[in-house]
């Protein structure tokens, strides 16, 4: 068995030696050493070929790069392990982002240190592009898509960072990473006013009252949930509050119907007291909505608006770790149906995205369902006495006898005749941008196209 050795050269136009060494696979690669001593980059040559001598793992490969570095550099390289830089990257976010944020970023943290078990343990840059494929893969059997992309763009955010740390020295493995394809039956839709009157017939007081809430400011269940009289100005007829997710200051203004209600709870002398104590103290007891979600769910269910979910696994069911399907139904649906009925009733976009707390004209647009009475009466006001009509009728030369306004100046135009009968044929474009003469059975169209 003939063993290659590493040499160095120097390629012409550059000071330093480049090192020539040979793969496992026998291929033959050149890389620079960085050095201009011929004897220093003999020295790195040669410890690049023995790294590539037999079977070497993972982690030896790791180690003979960080010895390198800090050869060349006098600096160690440090590897730390995913774990450990999950935790430091989530800890590091916590001052920067709202709580339901820096949960989120818990939640997605621990599920991907969950599924890749042992190896979490294990340095960070041992983890590739093929980890990242496996991982949203094995998630795509338990959860929705939505929830699948959610995570793998948490991954492509830690690993953007510990790339700009110098804890991972490779391509993001998360950045080539496609999206996965959403269902269409996921997207969400607002409720119809019969389809509340069903759920406010079976709430308790207390869900009824967050229903009202939801439906007459647009807000998200946790906001409702956390309010107190404080937020509550009768005088002024608004309610006030800090978004948890934007950290906006809302003012929403109290329609009648929301305001004859609030003047039903009962309240106390106490300003901090909440409007809906059993979803407040959930709230702060869990730090999110995930239990008063499910038990909107349930209420949809026993209303007939969704199907009953299982919470233990069985042969029919995945149970609650099984894979979950994004209901197109549920609290949040009030937020799109405030949007839509503001929308429909001719308020101005800008008004609504102020009321509702909507960043941009595109997500109000997401939370917008024009109903079908509305668009019936936007085409009803198009105009009776269409163009198209009456060149049916009486042919076009009636009220275009004169050569379009969009001819160019001096342009001789071209006769084309058509039979009367021949316009549906021709496109409104070109009709629109011609002049017209009629006779009795052929009409000359004179094209300035």
């Amino acid at each position: 068995m003939v063993v290659r050795m590493a040499s160095i050269r120097q390629r012409e136009g550059t000071k330093f030696w480049f090192a020539c060494i040979t793969l496992p696979n026998g291929r033959r690669i050149q890389r620079s050493t960085k050095e201009t001593n011929r004897k220093k980059a003999q020295q790195l040559a040669d410890k690049w070929e023995s790294a590539t001598r037999g079977r070497v793992t993972a982690r030896q490969t790791q180690k003979v790069i960080a010895e390198l570095y800090r050869d060349i550099t006098g600096q160690h390289l440090d590897f730390p392990a995913v774990r450990e830089y999950f935790d430091a990257w989530v800890a590091r976010k916590k001052p920067e982002t709202a709580p339901s944020t820096h949960r989120f970023y818990h939640d997605k943290a621990r599920g991907f240190l969950s599924w890749l078990g042992k190896r979490a343990d294990e340095q960070i840059a041992l983890i590739d592009r093929q980890d990242i494929l496996d991982f949203r893969a094995a998630e795509l059997k338990r959860v929705a898509p939505r929830s699948v992309n959610h995570a793998i763009k948490f991954l492509r955010m830690v690993f953007k960072t510990a790339k700009e740390d110098g804890k991972y020295h490779d391509e993001n493995p998360a950045g080539g990473v496609k999206a996965a394809k959403l269902r269409d039956a996921s997207r969400r839709r607002g409720l119809t006013i019969p389809e509340i009157k069903r759920i406010l017939k079976i709430a308790n007081d207390e869900w009824r009252s967050l229903i009202y809430f939801g439906l007459y400011t647009g807000q998200c269940l946790g906001d409702l949930a956390r309010l107190t009289w404080q937020n509550v100005d009768l005088d002024r007829d608004e309610i006030r509050f800090v978004s948890r997710k934007t950290g906006r200051t809302m003012i929403i203004p109290i329609a009648p119907p929301l305001r004859a209600h609030i003047e039903k709870l009962p309240a106390g002398d106490d300003p901090d007291q909440p409007l809906h104590p059993r979803a407040f103290a959930s709230v702060e007891k869990s730090g999110g909505v995930k239990t008063l979600s499910r038990q909107f769910y349930e209420l949809l269910a026993d209303t007939g608006l969704t199907m009953p979910k299982a919470h233990r696994r069985s042969d029919d069911a995945p149970g609650r770790d099984g894979h979950r399907e994004l209901s197109p139904i549920s609290f949040h649906s009030l937020r799109h149906t405030a949007t839509s009925l503001m929308k429909n009733a001719g308020i101005n976009a800008s008004v609504v995205m102020d009321i509702i707390g909507h960043e941009s004209e595109a997500i109000s647009a997401h939370y917008t369902h024009i109903d079908e009475d509305t668009k019936r009466q936007a085409i009803a006001k198009l105009p009776r006495g269409t163009l198209l009509r009456d060149v049916a009728r009486r042919g076009i030369c009636h009220f275009s006898g004169q050569p379009s306004r969009y001819a160019k100046p001096g342009r001789k135009p071209r006769k084309r005749t058509v039979r009367r009968g021949s316009f549906a044929k021709s496109s409104s474009r070109e009709i629109l941008r011609s002049g017209a003469y009629s006779s009795r059975k052929e009409t000359t169209i004179l094209c300035f196209l």
